[in-house]
């Protein structure tokens, strides 16, 4: 595990989750889309995120719990700089399978393209 995925790690959900709330709606998306995106990759419903962010859970934990979402792997596309494709660490590589969504719902997508329905 290289230094960058240790901090991802250790970072919390809690910590970055109002920065994806404020990136999103000032492209004029709404918290709600954003709750369906965290949880159509995640399963995690409104409660259950609510729950891991008042227990300020570590991303490494929030995504051990998770379901993830069986078409995860058809997120691809650069984000910080990395093919999310190619991240060899699979918790980085669920983080920025997020950030990657969050992205694509500022950018205007919609739900049914960023939640890769078939």
């Amino acid at each position: 595990m290289t230094k960058q995925d240790e901090r991802i790690a250790k970072m919390t959900f809690a910590s970055i989750y109002p920065h994806y709330v404020t990136k999103i709606e000032k492209k004029g998306r709404t918290k709600k889309e954003l709750h369906e995106v965290i949880e159509w990759l995640t399963g995690y419903n409104e409660d259950k995120l609510h729950e891991r962010i008042e227990t300020n859970e570590t991303f490494e934990s929030f995504f051990s719990g998770a379901t993830m979402n069986k078409n995860a792997h058809q997120i691809t596309g650069k984000i910080c700089g990395y093919k999310v494709e190619e991240i060899q660490n699979s918790l980085t590589q669920q983080v920025r399978y997020l950030d990657k969504l969050v992205d694509e719902l500022a950018k205007g997508w919609s739900l049914e393209k960023i939640c890769r329905h078939e």
